[in-house]
Parts: C-alpha cells; sequence; structure tokens
C-alpha cells in the first residue's frame, strides 16, 4: 500500500476527477471517528463543511450498514446523492421476508447469547449487527460470535466488522455490487472508494485499473486497496483534496 499523499502520488485524485467520477465512502471509522458508542458517532464540524462542499461539485454516495434513518440524521444535511444502507436494502427495494427472516435470526442469537457481557445485538429492520466494543475481552467474545453465528442458516451471511459481527441475508447486495451498481446509474467513468473496514474489502478487491481508485482508512499489510491514509483524520485532507479541483458547485443533488 502506499500513502495516498505521498509526493509521488500528488496527481492522483485530479487524474480521476478529469473524468465524471462517483465520490463514495463507508460511515464509521471513515466519514466519523470510531467511537465506544456507535450512537454517538457524528462528523467533526469541519468534517461536515467539507464534506457538504464535495458533495456540492461531485455525485456522492454513502455505503454504511447502519439504516438510512439513521444515516440521513448524521449526515449533516450533505446533499448525497446514493445512500446506501442495511447493506444494501434501501428505502424501495426492501423485501418483508428478508425482514422476517432477520427479526427470526436476531430473536435466537439474543437467545444463544443471552448473559454474555458487552454484547448488544442491533436489529436495523434488514440485517442484524452484533456489537461487542463493550465487552471486557473482545477476542474471546469475537471468537464465541463467531461460533455461534456459524450456526444460523445458510440463508445468512456474516460479515465481520470492527468490534462488530454483521449478520445479511443471502440476498443482500455486497457493497462491491453496489458501487458498481451505482456508477452505472450516474453515468460515472470512475468510482473512488473510502473505507476503514473488512466489509470494505469486497470493493478493494475488483480488479478495475482506471475505473476504481480504492483508499483505505489506516494501513494494513493485507489490504487489497492499493492507497491508504495514516488514520480517520486525514479523511479532511481528501475531502479538502477533492474540493479544490472544482473550485465552485456544480450540480443540484438528491437523495
Amino acid at each position: 500500500m502506499e500513502h495516498l499523499f505521498a509526493r509521488n502520488n500528488a496527481d492522483l485524485l485530479a487524474q480521476f476527477s478529469l473524468a465524471r467520477v462517483l465520490v463514495s465512502f463507508d460511515f464509521d471509522g471513515t466519514l466519523v471517528p470510531n467511537v465506544p458508542d456507535r450512537r454517538a458517532a457524528r462528523m467533526r464540524a469541519q468534517t461536515a463543511r467539507l464534506f457538504e462542499s464535495v458533495c456540492e461539485r461531485f455525485p456522492c454516495a454513502v455505503l454504511s450498514g447502519r439504516s438510512r434513518a439513521d444515516l440521513v440524521t448524521r449526515l449533516a444535511g450533505a446533499r448525497v446523492e446514493r445512500i446506501v444502507s442495511n447493506l444494501g436494502f434501501e428505502a424501495g427495494r426492501a423485501d418483508p421476508s428478508v425482514a422476517q427472516a432477520i427479526t427470526h435470526a436476531g430473536d435466537w442469537l439474543r437467545r444463544e447469547l443471552a448473559g454474555v457481557q458487552g454484547v448488544e445485538i442491533e436489529d436495523r429492520g434488514y440485517s442484524l449487527a452484533v456489537h461487542y466494543q463493550r465487552s471486557r475481552r473482545k477476542r474471546e467474545t469475537r471468537e464465541l460470535i463467531a461460533r455461534v453465528g456459524s450456526q444460523v442458516p445458510s440463508e445468512f451471511r456474516l460479515l465481520p466488522g470492527k468490534l462488530v459481527v454483521n449478520v445479511v441475508h443471502s440476498r443482500a447486495p455486497t457493497k462491491a455490487s453496489a458501487i458498481l451498481r451505482l456508477r452505472d446509474e450516474l453515468g460515472a467513468d470512475t468510482a473512488i472508494y473510502v473505507g476503514d473496514d473488512e466489509s470494505d474489502e469486497e470493493v478493494f478487491q475488483l480488479d478495475q485499473p482506471g475505473r476504481l481508485f480504492a483508499v483505505r482508512v489506516g494501513r494494513s499489510r493485507s489490504s487489497h486497496a492499493a492507497y491508504y491514509l495514516r488514520d480517520q483524520s486525514e479523511i479532511d485532507r481528501l475531502l479538502r483534496g477533492l474540493m479544490t479541483l472544482r473550485s465552485a458547485p456544480v450540480r443540484a443533488t438528491s437523495r
């Protein structure tokens, strides 16, 4: 991996911005710092201002396991072109049978994990998130969640993240398929994607030179992303760089 802001990479963003480019982000750990209480996650004031400006200049998307209603309240009014929530089951594409299956899976997991210190199961409507950031024995808890999760019916798959294990339906699209779909829907030639989690590796693994520019928040030897930001605070530098590539708002956006 190369640091995005290394001297020899100075022109990379400019090269991608010459074409019609979709600029897309994960939310937790990317646009906002990871925090012990996910309910407290908010963009820093400076990040929010920069993100709003970038959304005025480029078609932007946010992809997250959070529910759409939750995300909208945390985007500080930025006019984001697309919000892909619930790992792909956004409003208008929801399937009631999936929601029902998720409810049953959530009830079963609560029974199996009852009494495990620091575990909280969040029902997002069309996916589940098994959080363990409050656990005092995180490694053991993660292993326990994995063992229990391996027993869920085959119609579900587990998607590990930072101090969370997502339970998603087998019909849920991946972030990779969502990025490709959004790029086509918006008529973009290229896409920039920034993320920090294991679920983002689905995007980083796409082999599309010249059509996808992948950036990971935090360096990782095992990541497939070609470039990285040192930490989440560098997202402001990235947003500022994108903003200056187009000096004025050029488009109206809608959610």
